[in-house]
């Protein structure tokens, strides 16, 4: 499981029903792919069931971090 907490640059407070996805790099045999849209919770947190790969982290349509991902991913926006 993958788990991204948004958080307010400003305030460090999370930031709920912020828009979510992970992308996912391929290779020439195996495709990659971006997950459906998660929105955080009351913890800024949007939960994915996937396993670690590297890709790409999209808040509100834009990449905002890319390598390993893996746990818990913290981003703050």
């Amino acid at each position: 499981m993958i788990t991204v907490r948004v958080l307010d640059r400003r305030t460090g407070r999370p930031k709920k029903g912020t828009r979510v996805a992970l992308g996912f790099h391929g290779l020439a045999f195996l495709p990659g792919g971006v997950t459906k849209d998660e929105y955080t919770d009351e913890y800024g947190e949007a939960h994915f069931d996937c396993e670690s790969k590297s890709g790409a982290v999209y808040v509100n349509g834009r990449k905002v971090r890319e390598g390993l991902l893996q746990g818990l991913i913290i981003i703050y926006i």
